[in-house]
């Protein structure tokens, strides 16, 4: 088997948190167990997805806040907050609040662009401002400033009793250095580089320059430490989705094949007119998953991963992958837990 020039370092996940309506507790309970599973099971990180108006976690920060007093070592990140929902003020002092809380271990990924279907939502969300707002990279800008102690305002100091201060409270130093952008093309993975950000990538690339998916992945992550101020040393975090059954019960594999099956025509052109190209979803024992992985461009650059769960799949399921992950596919990528 070939070896990856960037031994695998840190072993993460990515779950989206769904929940039925008519009882939301127990899948955010679910949620928050799956991670309190993970840390047991040695993984680095765990990553939640964000979903508004929908049965997915709409305020990942509270359910990160609630899982950093239920563990107390892996890392906690967020894949990604689009941040048209967001005020970046306001998400600045969630961002640190939260970072305070868990001793320093989150890992906040952001990522720009309109709120999806903009139009249906626009006079609920922005009433009086909504054909003025910047959906672009200067939202980021304005959240780095904030998260990394740039003034938020001219005035400190004190009015009567009350004690004010200039930039957002509570400052967490070193939270800066821990944010990421999640960039599906070029001009992502260059901004991001530039303004000292890390990098994540998933399963979901623009297909400009060509319809290779490890390509174009590869390209990104050298576009982005071309353009970072750490070089070759900037982080950057591969989230592809990964299946593997060496402990799978034989209903188990078929409902992974079945799940991989149904999502694989979406792979083989760029969809719909932003060009957006998928990666196919890995399924199998650990080590063919690995010879898979050590075969793909863009893996062989680096050294940080967080696995996708997918949507639709029970607790169960979850706990047998990321079981598998750590214990076959894990030390089958060369991976050695920290001691």
């Amino acid at each position: 088997m070939p070896t990856t020039p960037r031994p695998l370092r840190k072993l993460g996940f990515l779950t989206i948190g769904l929940f039925d309506g008519a009882d939301p507790r127990r899948g955010h309970e679910s949620t928050l167990e799956i991670i309190e599973l993970g840390e047991r099971l040695g993984f680095d990180s765990a990553w939640v997805r964000h979903r508004h108006l929908q049965y997915g976690i709409s305020s990942p920060l509270t359910v990160l806040a609630a899982a950093s007093q239920r563990t107390s070592r892996i890392e906690l990140g967020t894949a990604v907050i689009p941040l048209g929902w967001e005020n970046p003020l306001r998400l600045a002092e969630d961002l640190a609040t939260v970072d305070i809380l868990s001793g320093g271990r989150l890992n906040p990924g952001v990522s720009v662009g309109p709120p999806m279907h903009y139009e249906r939502v626009k006079a609920a969300l922005y009433p009086d401002t909504a054909e003025t707002e910047d959906f672009g990279y200067a939202r980021v800008r304005r959240l780095l400033d904030f998260v990394r102690g740039e003034p938020a305002t001219d005035f400190s100091g004190t009015e009567g009793f009350e004690v004010f201060s200039d930039r957002v409270q509570p400052h967490a130093r070193g939270l800066g250095r821990r944010m990421w952008y999640g960039g599906g093309s070029l001009r992502s993975a260059r901004w991001a580089g530039e303004h000292g950000m890390n990098l994540l990538t998933s399963s979901v690339v623009k297909a400009e320059e060509s319809e290779d998916f490890a390509e174009i992945q590869l390209s990104h992550i050298r576009t982005f430490r071309a353009h970072h101020p750490d070089g070759d040393e900037a982080r950057v975090s591969q989230g592809l989705v990964v299946l593997p059954t060496d402990t799978a019960s034989p209903a188990q594999r078929a409902k992974y094949e079945d799940y991989a099956r149904q999502r694989l025509p979406r792979t083989a052109t760029p969809q719909g007119p932003g060009r957006m190209l998928f990666a196919p979803d890995l399924v199998g024992p650990s080590a063919e998953i690995a010879e898979r992985l050590f075969a793909h461009a863009a893996f062989r650059e680096v050294d940080e991963v967080a696995f996708a769960l997918p949507f639709t799949f029970d607790h169960e399921d979850y706990a047998q992958i990321l079981t598998d992950i750590v214990t076959g596919l894990g030390p089958a990528l060369g991976r050695r837990p920290a001691a």
